[in-house]
């Protein structure tokens, strides 16, 4: 999976829309900005079908340190929750099937194709568990 940074998505859109880079490194800031400032004041973004970031206030609690065990005051702060809308759901589950599919596809090899079909064969008259008969 790539990791595709700000730099690359203002490429893409100033090459897809013909707008010079500086032009589309502004308009994605500006865009980016206001999210911020938004989310600095307590309120909820809803783009629809993409999905809702909001701001969710933690308190201030007590917490502990795994390594020593000492209690450790953890301090109130905002986090971003973010949750995913309808179509960009089914564009991931559409893109994990893709994904799924393509990966049994490359996990079959002719051995396994192989050890597919003797395990699907019937089993012989030899085989079978072993006779009681003592000599």
């Amino acid at each position: 999976m790539a990791t595709v940074t700000k730099k690359e998505l203002v490429d893409r859109i100033a090459g897809k829309h013909k707008i010079s880079r500086q032009v589309a490194r502004r308009t994605v800031q500006a865009f980016l900005d206001e999210i911020i400032r938004e989310l600095e004041d307590g309120n909820r973004l809803e783009f629809r079908d993409f999905g809702v970031f909001e701001a969710h206030y933690r308190a201030s609690r007590v917490g502990q340190n795994p390594a020593t065990l000492e209690r450790v005051k953890v301090p109130a702060r905002l986090r971003v929750r973010f949750k995913p809308g309808r179509m960009l759901k089914q564009k991931l589950a559409a893109a994990a099937d893709r994904h799924a599919a393509n990966s049994e596809r490359e996990s079959m090899t002719p051995v396994a194709d192989s050890l597919n079909a003797a395990s699907a064969a019937p089993p012989s008259a030899n085989s079978g568990p072993a006779s009681n008969n003592i000599s």
